[in-house]
């Protein structure tokens, strides 16, 4: 695959919670030169840069980030806080106290009431599979199948572990066929990009990917 090829499925993400208005305007000034598919960014970072790009970039942003535990009206809240200062992808965090106590119409209620409060904006749903049963993971390709999500989302790059492919082709076997995939948490080298698009996933958050193949070229 060629650089740009690769660049166009980017979600370009700084999430740290030190991060400074100039670590997102150089994240932002990069994804730009660069045509990232997005911009990943904490949501208090988002107003400042929808007054300072407009259009030129579009922004993603993370909801009940990083644990998922928040209720599903504090979530519904974000989603559309997040929207309304200029935001057009949110990627949510499920409850994983929910998964672990089979409580899967609860968490698929949780996604739909999200993609609902996101109407036409792009949903992702971080599943953290670092925490997972091989089943945990079947059953929620399928909650998030059932409730219209957009995307199914490896990690937040903030638990025990990160993407694999053996998640993402296991993703592939059960997700519907409207659901894409994003792979995010450790991908790191350009083989690593290339093999989890070569697997089927249409975005991959990172925040190396950029740099790394810049100094590739």
């Amino acid at each position: 695959m060629t650089k740009q090829e690769i660049l166009s499925h980017i979600d370009h993400t700084q999430l740290k919670a030190f991060c400074t208005w100039e670590d997102i305007k150089k994240l932002c000034d990069e994804a730009i030169e660069n045509q990232t598919a997005s911009v990943c960014i904490p949501p208090s970072y988002i107003e400042k840069i929808h007054n300072t790009y407009g259009e030129k970039i579009n922004i993603c942003t993370v909801i009940g980030f990083p644990l998922g535990y928040n209720t599903k009206e504090v979530k519904v809240l974000e989603v559309k806080d997040a929207i309304a200062r200029g935001c057009n992808e949110v990627d949510m965090v499920i409850n994983i106290g929910d998964v672990k106590n089979g409580d899967f119409d609860k968490v698929e209620e949780e996604i739909r009431a999200l993609k609902e409060a996101a109407g036409q904006h792009v949903l992702k749903v971080i599943v953290e599979t670092c925490y997972l049963t091989k089943e945990e993971k079947i059953k929620l390709c399928q909650c998030v199948t059932n409730a219209g999500a957009d995307y199914i989302k490896t990690s937040t790059g903030f638990g025990t572990g990160g993407a694999t492919i053996e998640d993402i082709t296991l993703f592939a076997e059960h997700i519907g066929p409207n659901v894409k995939m994003k792979a995010a948490g450790g991908v790191k080298t350009r083989d690593d990009l290339e093999m989890f698009l070569a697997k089927g996933c249409e975005r991959i958050g990172t925040s190396s990917a950029v740099q790394m193949l810049q100094e590739e070229a």
